[in-house]
């Protein structure tokens, strides 16, 4: 019944191209056997795990800990059986899996996915390793939008990772413009962390550029909706891809944001996210909270 495991991931192609290709000279072979670090066989787990869910493939579940899996996606009970039986529901041949990007920061691995799971979605899924095993998993999801305000889907752009050596530098960032800028500490520094001359969007409902945005954010406050970001809960990163997660208020309902930026010379440059409403407590399926990192 776990057969499928978990929602889907698959950037394959570059996992795969680094993890198992083979070349004819044995230097380079030393070298790429090099690269299958600790973190790199974390991805490929993650990413056979979340196709498995389409391909039906029972080897991945083996990357679970059996003992020890801690569900946060609130509508789905605790542990690999309960996951199990939200797979038994979906009609067969239905779940279509396409990883777009997929990171690692320490024992996190967090995907960003197109998926059919019960409908199309957006999604980010985060889990954590312990041991070499799957221990925990986060998730959030938002139905696909065929017609967005800037013409891009949410999730075509870039998924080259770069930048290794400024990760830390670019979670900081991020973390700092979430306080000062979607938290309400300091708005006016927005220029600081966003990129005045390109900052692209993948929210369906927003424009290119800080104009785009600032249009967006003041029609829902016109309609007495404003967008109200209240605690940020973790900061991943690798490179110059960092996805915040935070929890807060979107049109008057309590919701999870998890937002991915592309950061570029320091600013942000391009922006992907998921906005998921929170279940009440007697609507949700296990105790274990959508957040607690």
């Amino acid at each position: 019944m776990v057969k499928n495991i978990l929602m889907g991931v698959a950037l394959s192609t570059v996992i795969w191209s680094c993890s198992t290709s083979q070349k004819k000279d044995s230097v380079t072979n030393k070298k790429e056997i090099k690269m299958v670090t600790k973190s790199n066989k974390q991805k490929v787990k993650v990413v056979e795990l979340l196709n498995s869910i389409e391909n039906g493939d029972t080897k991945p579940v083996s990357y679970i800990n059996p003992n020890k899996y801690t569900q946060h996606n609130l509508a789905v009970g605790d542990g690999l059986a309960g996951f199990g039986q939200v797979l038994s529901q979906l009609p067969k041949g239905s779940a279509k899996v396409e990883v777009i990007r997929v990171f690692e920061d320490g024992n996190y691995v967090f995907a960003h996915t197109k998926y059919n799971f019960f409908g199309p979605k957006a999604g980010f899924d985060v889990f954590k390793f312990e041991d070499g095993l799957i221990v925990e998993h986060w998730d959030n999801l938002q139905e696909i939008v065929d017609k967005t305000v800037s013409g891009r889907t949410q999730f075509d752009g870039t998924t080259d990772i770069i930048d290794l050596d400024k990760t830390k530098a670019n979670k900081i960032l991020v973390k700092n413009f979430v306080v000062d800028v979607l938290m309400g500490a300091n708005p006016s520094k927005i220029t600081d962390y966003i990129s005045t001359e390109t900052y692209l969007q993948h929210n369906p409902n927003v424009g290119d550029g800080l104009d785009g945005l600032g249009k967006a954010l003041e029609e829902l406050a016109k309609a007495g909706m404003p967008m109200k970001f209240t605690n940020n809960h973790k900061i991943l990163g690798e490179g110059n891809f960092v996805l915040s997660i935070s929890e807060g208020e979107f049109l008057k309902k309590h919701v999870s944001f998890y937002d991915l930026f592309r950061i570029e010379n320091g600013k942000i440059v391009e922006h992907w996210d998921t906005i998921e409403e929170i279940p009440t407590k007697e609507n949700r399926k296990n105790n274990n909270g959508k957040f607690n990192y």
